[in-house]
């Protein structure tokens, strides 16, 4: 997975990946990214690398639930 800026499909928010890590226990891949828009629940979230990748549907169309726009 490429590190950069990704918008999030349904909300349209970005986020910047910063990281792929591996949770402790099952050394799934977890996808490490922080908002770039303020948000005051917290500034840097985790979410398995499945689940970042996941098509989703949005009116109608399969979406990516997270599309790369561009580098940082």
């Amino acid at each position: 997975m490429k590190l950069g800026i990704y918008k999030h499909s349904k909300k349209g928010t970005e986020y910047r990946v910063t990281a792929i890590a591996k949770q402790s226990e099952t050394l799934e891949d977890m996808v490490v990214y922080e908002a770039l828009y303020e948000n005051p629940v917290s500034k840097v979230w985790v979410r398995p690398l499945t689940m970042f990748e996941e098509i989703i549907e949005l009116d109608g169309k399969k979406v990516p639930r997270f599309q790369y726009m561009r580098e940082n």
